[in-house]
């Protein structure tokens, strides 16, 4: 009876339909109908992505098995024995920390998605659980390839190292990996899954160059021409915008593989030290803007092909020498070249205050803050003056905690109160405890002083003097960094907060800055809890918290005896036209220690999967920064005279996509002229010696023995 209705009823519907006003209600229909299909298709996605949202919010499925995570119920056998062989390895890892003064280093290593930093075994990382089975077996033996590969590694390391000089990683100095995020989730998750494809590319075991490869070489062609900084530059989409050029580090997707023209009207050989304080060739700094800048100033003059620049001149009215005799009867403990001997210098706006320090025995790094203004930073290079270029904007500067003793800020335009005090914050985390940090201004707005006040009131500095000098007119004020924790907890608001304990000061490479106050280091095991000696007793004093004093002995005394027997007379390089030096893979400073009574200055570069010895070469009155040799380093086209490599690519094995990327970054740093000085295993400088002659290098000398060798080549002016 009821299937009977039901037939009735569909044919009374059908006859309405065929009525004219049944379009009505077909249309009624096609609505109803619509909305059933809209509301299954809504419940089979939402399924879907319940799915996809379970599967995307586990931790980076590429990084080691943690020693302390457990194996997923569903696991197949396999699976399980591949976690705990990993569970081994990170267990016996784990017992041989890397110390500096006592305490662990991380670097962050979470960064652009197209690079990947594999995380040593012994780092305590927790393993996702993924619900597809089959695919977490697959990644689980993707991970325990990795790390036998790292483990490798770290074995052939040690294996690198002359007279015992060299840290195998296990003991001594940390590893510099950080546990610290600037990402949003999402972000995050998505970069992770990127890094898992590109360590599933990468997994390769064999020679770091491709000995079958050919290569032709091209032009890059870029915005910036021929001063491409290719993590610098931001070329892209949102690099167009003027705002967001320059603004973050930002590297390319893929390695870069071009080369950097030549200056448009060409490059001639620079004015050697120290004659090039004075004045330097103007064509090798060719920038648009630069001769607009030139009418507005009185520190730097054109004269015919050169760019002169006055003894004594500033950028602001006065004498420079008078500026730091000012500063010096305002705070008579700065004692220029004994009490200070490192310094920073913010913005870069001119060079005279670092070639007056430099009369002095102060070595001064000036950050070069990047715009599409002037390449004053370029100008201070071509100077022959210490000179990097980075952004300060969210993250943190590549340097350790407590290693400068006077950071200097002149006319820098820097707004160190927005974005509650960060930037500032960032000064506080890398100035030495009793630090000085100078800021000096002749146009202060009421607002942004009442601002500083306030804020540099908050982080408990001490303000030892706040005059204006006569002559330039300029307003100086001396801050003064606490030297105990004890002022802090007097503060009766705790803003900004003290850090978390189990943050790492001394992460710095892409880890975003944070505003918070670091507690000062006060066992004599910490860095940073004693002000080091007077220079240049500093050099040679080894500090208690150094874990490693043997091996820091036998490193400098090592690089003594091959600079004095072999570098300096047996290489067929003429120093006197040797200036800027970089040592690519820095340990204790032993090689730019061993070059100090030469005059040249030397940028010690520590690369972030090495044992972290920064703080102690700042220690030592020496410079340094921390880098990824998979990246481009963060300086001008043609800055170094010469690049020093020791064992860079046996250590880099199997961590950079395209290891002849090295190649390249190096053709670019390097100088028309300049010397490379390559150390390292002999099936790595033979295929290394072919890329440079594709170069166009001059291979000046080639020398092995008992599968070690040494290879040094000079630069030409080619370009394809």
């Amino acid at each position: 009876m009821m299937e009977i209705k039901r037939k009735m009823g569909i044919a009374h519907f059908a006859r309405r339909i065929k009525q004219p006003r049944g379009i009505w209600v077909k249309m009624a229909f096609i609505v109803v109908l619509g909305l059933c299909f809209v509301f299954f298709w809504s419940f089979l996605s939402s399924y879907a992505s319940s799915f996809n949202v379970q599967r995307e919010s586990f931790d980076d499925i590429a990084e080691p098995v943690s020693s302390r995570t457990k194996p997923a119920r569903n696991e197949v056998t396999e699976s399980s024995k591949s976690h705990e062989r990993s569970k081994v390895e990170s267990g016996s890892k784990s017992k041989e920390g890397r110390h500096v003064g006592g305490s662990v280093h991380k670097h962050e290593t979470k960064k652009k998605k197209e690079h990947v930093v594999v995380s040593h075994p012994h780092k305590k990382k927790d393993l996702p659980k993924p619900v597809v089975v089959v695919e977490e077996e697959a990644v689980v033996k993707e991970v325990q390839e990795q790390v036998e590969a790292e483990t490798e590694d770290s074995e052939s390391n040690k294996e690198d190292g002359e007279d015992g000089t060299e840290s195998d990683g296990n003991e001594g100095e940390s590893d510099q990996n950080g546990d610290e995020s600037s990402a949003s989730v999402d972000e995050e998750v998505e970069e992770k899954k990127e890094e898992v494809e590109i360590s599933k590319k990468r997994k390769r075991k064999g020679p770091v160059f491709d000995p079958k490869a050919e290569y032709s070489w091209r032009l890059c062609n870029t915005r910036s021409k021929h001063n491409y900084m290719p993590c610098i530059d931001n070329d892209g989409l949102i690099g167009r915008l003027q705002s967001y050029r320059h603004r973050e580090r930002s590297c390319p997707k893929k390695p870069v593989m071009c080369l950097v023209p030549l200056p448009h009207d060409g490059y001639d050989p620079p004015v050697p030290w120290p004659e090039s304080k004075s004045k330097i060739l103007y064509k090798n700094v060719a920038h648009p803007k630069l001769a607009a800048y030139i009418k507005k100033h009185n520190w730097v003059n054109e004269s015919g092909e050169y760019l002169t620049f006055p003894q004594n001149k500033t950028a602001f009215s006065g004498n420079v020498l008078q500026y730091l005799e000012f500063i010096q009867e305002m705070v008579p403990d700065i004692e220029w070249g004994k009490n200070v001997r490192i310094v920073l210098d913010i913005g870069c706006s001119e060079s005279s205050f670092v070639a007056a320090l430099l009369d002095k025995d102060v070595l001064t790094v000036s950050l070069g803050l990047k715009d599409d203004l002037v390449d004053l930073a370029q100008v201070a290079l071509e100077r022959g003056f210490p000179t990097f270029v980075s952004a300060l904007a969210s993250r943190r500067l590549p340097f350790p905690s407590g290693v400068f003793d006077i950071i200097h800020c002149s006319a820098c335009r820097v707004h160190w109160h927005s974005h509650g005090g960060r930037l500032l914050l960032e000064m506080n985390r890398i100035l030495r405890p009793n630090g000085y940090f100078i800021l000096s201004s002749n146009n202060e707005k009421i607002e942004d002083d009442e601002a500083m006040t306030a804020l540099t009131a908050s982080i408990c500095w001490n303000i030892l003097a706040h005059k204006t000098e006569e002559a330039s007119e300029m307003g100086v004020r001396i801050y003064q960094k606490p030297e105990s924790n004890d002022i802090y907890e007097l503060r009766r608001r705790k803003n900004p907060p003290l850090c978390k304990e189990n943050e790492n000061p001394d992460a710095a490479w892409y880890v975003p800055m944070k505003t918070c106050l670091y507690e000062i280091p006060s066992a004599i095991e910490q860095h940073g809890a004693e002000w080091p000696e007077e220079w240049p007793k500093r050099l040679e004093t080894y500090p208690e918290w150094l874990t490693s004093k043997e091996k820091a002995v036998g490193d400098t005394d090592h690089w003594k005896a091959m600079v004095n027997k072999s570098y300096l007379t047996g290489l067929g390089i003429d120093w006197l036209h040797i200036r800027n030096v970089m040592d690519m893979t820095a340990i204790y400073g032993g090689f730019a220690a061993s070059l100090v009574n030469q005059s040249v200055w030397v940028m010690n570069v520590v690369p972030v999967h090495s044992p972290d010895t920064l703080p102690f070469i700042y220690e030592r009155g020496l410079i340094g920064i921390y880098h990824d040799w998979c990246e481009p380093f963060g300086t001008y086209p043609r800055s170094y005279d010469l690049l020093h490599a020791d064992h860079l690519f046996s250590r880099l094995k199997n961590r950079c996509k395209q290891p002849a990327s090295i190649v390249v970054e190096m053709d670019r740093l390097t100088r028309p002229g300049g010397w490379v000085v390559v150390r390292d295993k002999v099936e790595i400088l033979e295929p290394l010696e072919e890329i440079l002659r594709s170069l166009h290098w001059e291979i000046r000398m080639t020398y092995a023995q008992d599968k070690e060798g040494m290879l040094c080549a000079q630069k030409t002016l080619w370009r394809p």
